[in-house]
């Protein structure tokens, strides 16, 4: 599981956690190179913290945050996938 301070995750670890991508490099490339949207916005920037609801979409999926802090408030429980 990963760590998140302050109930927040970055963008390109979050699309490494979802299996999106397998490295960090490799999720620079597809942040940069515009195939993200955040909350339906493009967004280029792979530090972009992001909060529980916002939407990240990303080859035709769509995958919502969700940060459940059960027992330690520092520990990504769970992350779903929605499609639409």
């Amino acid at each position: 599981m990963k760590k998140v301070r302050d109930n927040t995750i970055k963008l390109n670890q979050f699309l490494k956690l979802m299996g999106i991508v397998p490295t960090g490099g490799q999720a620079k490339l597809m942040i940069q190179g515009g195939d993200v949207q955040v909350n339906g916005m493009l967004e280029t920037r792979r530090g972009r913290r992001l909060v529980p609801g916002d939407k990240v979409t990303i080859q035709g999926q769509t995958l919502e945050v969700n940060l459940n802090n059960n027992e330690d408030p520092d520990i990504v429980i769970d992350l779903t996938e929605q499609t639409e």
